[in-house]
């Protein structure tokens, strides 16, 4: 295929040039030259890349494409689909890795030639990595010939970040173009149930390595809970979607996990995984699933004698107690399965005998209730059941470990998607597993009200059944109890009195300002300030939009490698002025030394003045007018986006500026302490009623 067909939207026009969409209908409608439609439809048009390439250059809104940009754009405008055309890349990117040699050979002819000898190199490639059975087919030299251009951008790309890179850039902008077509499992939750499907102990706790050996994931959906298995000699995958199966086990190919120096087998295979198991004979150390959810089609007619029905037939309706009963028996005797549940599996009816079951006889070690917004359905605190196969002559054991993170201040992070402190949750669900799940403990596990406790197995065999963990841990002592009630108390008092002294003065009334204006658009032409769009992609804690708007302090995690991010991270340095892009209002922020260093997150802009021409005190409180955000604001059909470009500053002498941005920084020390007093006094009524009803307060 030549590069001229490749076709690109207006979403990929916004991206190539780093504005909006409506900036791009905006040129169409301006601009009689702008490129024509080649394809699409009315609502959705599509364009010549190549055309739309030229067009923003003549009009200097292009340097250059980046590379990986361009490889995106010809991927997504492949005419047989973005999917089979990242199934081709990352063939491609294989051979790549495990033969340089051969693929240099290869690609220095002509594009028909390269399309007629790659499938032979590409099935040795393949054979290698997947043996038999594989679920990557071999392409065919006519469906390789539309890719090859593709196929050569894409090695480019990887001799500039690596194949992995590569594979995982494109793979995560696919994941990202179609969020309603993938069940994701976050790299955070991945993580967190490979740690508890092998706990991570003493010196391998520090080197972060783990020590599971053959591991499956029946339901491998993207491969994350398979990528997040740290040092495997086998790993085994079940995907009912072709594609993404064929997509996973390239993503795991071109993982780098293995055992020392050598790489894992890998064996991913298709098909419904409950009606049609591909390896009936594997008892494995380890298995991770993340399963699909309330499904009543999963085979409960046909499966009613299976062998794996082990504690009991499950409902019609209990298709998720038919995962956790296919993942035990697949594991050998003390092997560990951990598997993601919604909370009703935990308390429906239909499902308690299995339940009880399971109890009974050890299979169930441990309950962990998540925060809402852990993996979709985000609106929900799901579960994780961590489950051990039973060995012959081991007796049953007698607790489970319920562990509650669903409040925020269990993990001690703020909850929500996007908002989740992952290693915050993470070290409260490993620090009450670890010492439970300790070899030969004797001792009880310390109870954390609130959080975890070790319960005896009898007191949950009652008719219910119940494992939902809020219904069997002790509630956390009001506010602290009494004496901490009392600390809020005075810290409150403290911040009234403080408020009151930061409270303006009166105002004084003048005339309306007859002042010469600009806008931050010229600012930055001029050179008096530097305007960036946060991309979240950094080592460190990330400012994001919640935190802007909350005047809180950056909570947010650095995005998963996978995630499809442009440029470098943009650390934050005192003086810097942040806006939000996305309903934010009358708002910036101005980073003080306690949030330098922190990554900007997406959906902020940051505008970083020139000290020696704009004071930021000055620039931030005058982009909070209300007029001035209100002529800045665009409305889409959800959403108010805000074009900082947009926003005026009045043209005054450094000094003015310096008066001015003294009153701005008054009233945010007056703001923030009206915010702190909030949030003391909810404390402390909160507090009042749980300890008055729970008997920790007494009345007066």
């Amino acid at each position: 295929m030549p590069d001229d067909s490749t076709e690109v939207t207006a979403a990929g026009i916004a991206r190539l040039a780093g504005v909006g969409r409506a900036a791009v209908s905006n040129w169409r409608r301006r601009h009689a030259d702008f490129p024509k439609p080649v394809g699409g439809t009315e609502a959705s048009p599509s364009f010549a890349l190549p055309e739309v390439e030229q067009w923003l250059r003549d009009q200097g809104k292009l340097a250059e494409v980046p590379l990986r940009e361009r490889v995106w754009q010809q991927l997504a405008g492949h005419p047989d689909g973005t999917v089979t055309a990242l199934i081709h890349a990352g063939c491609a990117l294989l051979l790549v890795r495990d033969r340089p040699t051969a693929w240099l050979e290869i690609t220095a002819v002509s594009d028909s030639r390269m399309a007629g000898v790659l499938p032979a190199a590409l099935d040795h490639v393949l054979d290698d990595c997947f043996g038999p059975g594989r679920a990557v087919p071999t392409p065919t030299a006519s469906a390789l010939l539309p890719s090859v251009p593709l196929l050569r951008a894409a090695a480019e790309l990887a001799a500039d970040t690596g194949a992995r890179q590569a594979f995982d850039f494109l793979f995560g902008r696919q994941l990202d173009a179609n969020p309603r077509q993938y069940t994701l499992t976050p790299p955070g939750l991945a993580e967190l149930m490979a740690d508890l499907a092998e706990p991570v102990r003493d010196a391998a706790r520090k080197s972060g390595r783990r020590s599971s050996r053959t591991v499956l994931d029946p339901a491998a959906g993207t491969g994350a809970l398979l990528c997040a298995v740290g040092s495997p000699t086998a790993l085994y995958a079940q995907e009912a979607d072709p594609d993404l199966a064929a997509l996973t086990a390239l993503r795991l190919a071109l993982h780098p996990t293995g055992s020392g120096t050598g790489r894992p087998a890998l064996a991913v295979r298709t098909g419904d995984t409950l009606r049609a198991d591909a390896f009936p004979e594997l008892t494995a150390d380890a298995v991770l699933c993340h399963p699909p959810f309330n499904e009543r089609n999963w085979g409960h007619d046909e499966l009613a004698y299976d062998p794996r029905w082990e504690y009991g037939f499950p409902a019609r309706t209990e298709s998720e107690l038919a995962w956790v009963q296919h993942a035990l028996a697949h594991l050998r005797e003390g092997g560990t399965a951990v598997v993601l549940m919604p909370p009703a599996a935990a308390s429906r009816r239909s499902g308690r005998r299995i339940r009880a079951d399971l109890l009974r006889r050890g299979a169930l070690r441990a309950v962990v209730a998540l925060p809402a917004g852990a993996a979709p359905p985000y609106g929900i605190p799901l579960h994780i059941w961590v489950l051990r196969r039973p060995g012959a002559e081991q007796p049953p054991a007698p607790e489970l470990l319920l562990v509650d993170t669903a409040e925020p201040e269990a993990a001690g992070a703020p909850s929500g998607r996007d908002r989740l402190d992952w290693p915050a949750v993470r070290r409260a669900v490993l620090d009450a597993w670890v010492p439970f799940d300790a070899p030969g403990r004797r001792e009880p596990v310390e109870e954390r009200p609130g959080t975890s406790r070790a319960v005896p197995v009898i007191e949950l065999l009652d008719d219910d059944v119940d494992l939902a963990p809020a219904r069997h841990l002790p509630p956390p002592a009001a506010g602290g109890g009494a004496a901490e009630l009392v600390r809020v108390r005075e810290r409150l008092d403290d911040t009234l009195k403080l408020t009151a002294r930061l409270i303006p003065p009166p105002a004084l009334s003048g005339e309306p300002a007859r002042r010469p204006f600009t806008t931050v658009g010229e600012l930055a032409r001029a050179g008096a300030l530097h305007l960036r769009t946060g991309n979240g992609a950094g080592t460190g804690p990330v400012l994001t939009e919640h935190d802007v708007l909350a005047g809180a302090a950056p909570s947010g995690t650095p995005l998963p490698p996978t995630a499809s991010t442009d440029g470098e991270p943009l650390l934050l340095e005192p003086g810097d002025v942040i806006v939000p892009v996305l309903g934010g209002g009358s708002v910036a922020r101005v980073v003080d030394d306690a949030t330098a260093g922190a990554v900007l997150g997406r959906n902020l802009q940051l505008l970083r003045p020139d000290p020696a021409a704009l004071d930021p005190w000055f620039l931030a409180g005058f982009l909070r007018g209300t007029a001035n955000n209100r002529q800045a604001s665009s409305y889409a059909s959800t959403a108010t986006r805000l074009d900082a470009r947009r926003l005026q500053v009045p043209r005054l002498p450094l000094s003015e500026q310096r008066r001015y941005g003294e009153q701005f920084s008054a009233l945010a020390a007056f703001e923030e302490a009206l915010r702190a007093a909030g949030r003391l006094g909810g404390q402390l009524v909160r507090g009042m009623y749980d300890g008055l009803t729970d008997g920790t307060v007494a009345p007066e």
